[in-house]
Formats: C-alpha cells, structure tokens, sequence
C-alpha cells in the first residue's frame, strides 16, 4: 500500500510579533536593523509576523515589506489588519493574513453554544524538567507543558523554552521563553539575570529593554495587565 505524499497536522509555534507604528520604510528598516544589532542571535533571520493595526490605508506595503525584508526578517505572516484596503494590498503581495486571537476566541466561544457538553478528566499532575548541566550556546531546551529548572548558568545564544515556569539558578546570559503555549500566568525567576531576551506568552522584552537596576540581579518576571513586569526575587 502505497503513502499519501503529505500530511496535514496542526502545530503551534512561538514566532516574535513586529508591531509596526510608522508608515515609512525607511524609518521602520533603522529601527529594526537597531533591534537585531542588540540581539543579533535571537533576531537575525528569524521568522516573525508583522502587526499592522497601526498602519493607514495609504500605506504602500510593496516597499514597507522591501525594507522589513531586508533587515534579514522572514515574514510568515500579517496580523492586525482591518483596512480593506490595506488587506488587498497584502493579498495581492502573497502575504497570508492571520487572525487575531480574540477573533479566534469569539469564533470558539460561538462554536461552543451548540456543542455537546464535555467530560473533563481528572488534571494531569504538573512535571517539571531539571537541567543540573550547564546550557551552551547553541542549545534549546524545551519543556513541554511543564516548568523547566536550571540549577547551572545558561551561555548566551542559548535557549530555554517552557510551556510553563523557567527557573534559572546560575548566570542567565541567553534566552528564556516561559509561557510558551499561552499561558500568561506563567513566571520566570532568575539567580542573575543578564539575558538576551526574556518572554512570557509571547510578550517580550530583549536585552536593552530590561531595567538597568535589575540586570545581573536575582529577578523574578511575570505579566500584569498583559505587560512584562519584573519585580527584586525574595
């Protein structure tokens, strides 16, 4: 018996959202090519959706896209948009439109009034993965939906992904993704805190964003109001 050529399944990814808030290229090209400069392991050539909710219609994205582009960004797709006019200029282009999430939680939450009730089962006890070696640059760790711990330091160009909380117990110098499949309730702390980049849920905050007063210092992150906060870690 013969294989079907393809398969189709669905999956979930963790992609950086560029939210542009000026209409001429140019500007947004310097200001991104700023933004990879400082923390060229985690953006250069990396994949990203562009939001648009801030754009006008009499935005050209021909040359808008030009300059995202050049930068070494690889757009996989659009966000944000509610112009027509705007949508046709990026359908015209290629661009696929995503939807936001909200929209998508409408659309569930409207499924939902004529679906069948469903039989909750009994939760699953939470695991958490412990990394006791050091993470060199280069590695990614991924805890599926558990917390991840860290007792050693963590190189930059180095990459913790959890779909829960991330605890580092050495020197943090790459990359921590806590949250990563949505949940916003999720927290990183840290021993010493000198990341390239550090992200609950999709909000982020790269290296230059971090407050100075905390950087090199036990800190602990979380999300209020849907904004990374950072507080002293007691």
């Amino acid at each position: 018996m013969s294989q079907t050529p393809i398969e189709l399944k669905g999956s979930s990814f963790t992609l950086s959202v560029v939210h542009l808030h000026h209409d001429q290229p140019d500007v947004v090209r310097e200001a991104i090519q700023d933004k990879i400069s400082q923390a060229p392991a985690f953006l250069l050539n990396a994949p990203v959706v562009v939001n648009v909710a801030h754009l006008s219609a009499e935005v050209n994205w021909a040359p808008m896209q030009e300059a995202i582009i050049a930068t070494g960004l690889r757009i996989v797709g659009v966000s944000g948009c509610k112009n027509e006019q705007l949508k046709q200029q990026l359908l015209h282009a290629g661009m696929p439109l995503l939807s936001e999430g909200k929209t998508a939680r409408k659309v569930a939450e409207a499924s939902a009034v004529e679906a069948p009730p469903l039989v909750v089962a009994e939760p699953l006890v939470a695991k958490t993965r412990l990394i006791s070696t050091p993470v060199r640059s280069g590695q990614q760790i991924y805890a599926k939906n558990c917390d991840l711990i860290v007792t050693s330091s963590v190189s930059a160009g180095a990459e913790l992904i959890a779909d829960g909380n991330i605890h580092i117990y050495g020197m943090m110098r790459g990359r921590a993704l806590a949250g990563a499949s949505g949940d916003r309730n999720c927290q990183i702390f840290c021993a010493s805190l000198s990341a390239e980049l550090v992200s609950i849920a999709g909000e982020y905050w790269i290296m230059d964003q971090i407050p100075a007063d905390f950087y090199g210092k036990s800190a602990r992150l979380s999300l209020q109001d849907g904004a990374l906060t950072i507080q002293t870690l007691n």
